[in-house]
């Protein structure tokens, strides 16, 4: 029997496979909600052109085009590339109300999205380098 499994678009694996698949950090963001340092992920300065997937599953994210510097210390995105490829749940922990933001294809943790963001949209998806790799253009 196969690790992997795919329903309805969903990517299913053990949690074995996972901690297989995934360096420590990444397993910690997507799989556990931890959130890595601010100002220390791969791509919170990187300017290049490309698409951001899931470093889980690899379901396309972010466009570059929609990155900016927010200063919050994680890369940050005016939108997602696809709206039904993120999914976003309510998060109470650490005594805040925010959103979560998740990958709809393998339930990772991505990070949060904040209304504090610039035009058109107004929202700051705060994301997690260890949630993503860039597919350069």
């Amino acid at each position: 029997m196969p690790d992997t499994k795919t329903t309805d678009d969903k990517v299913l694996k053990s949690e074995e496979q996972w901690r297989r698949e995934l360096t420590p950090m990444q397993y910690a963001v997507l799989r556990e909600k931890a959130t890595e340092r601010p100002f220390s992920g791969e791509y919170e300065h990187d300017h290049r052109a490309g698409t951001y997937v899931c470093a889980g599953c690899g379901n396309v994210l972010f466009e570059s085009d929609a990155k900016f510097d927010s200063g919050c210390g994680w890369p940050s995105f005016t939108q997602p590339a696809v709206e039904s490829h993120i999914d976003e749940e309510r998060d109470t922990s650490h005594g805040m109300v925010r959103t979560e933001v998740l990958c709809a294809k393998c339930s990772g943790h991505l990070g949060h999205v904040f209304p504090d963001g610039p035009g058109p949209t107004g929202l700051r998806y705060c994301i997690n380098s260890a949630a993503l790799k860039l597919e350069p253009k």
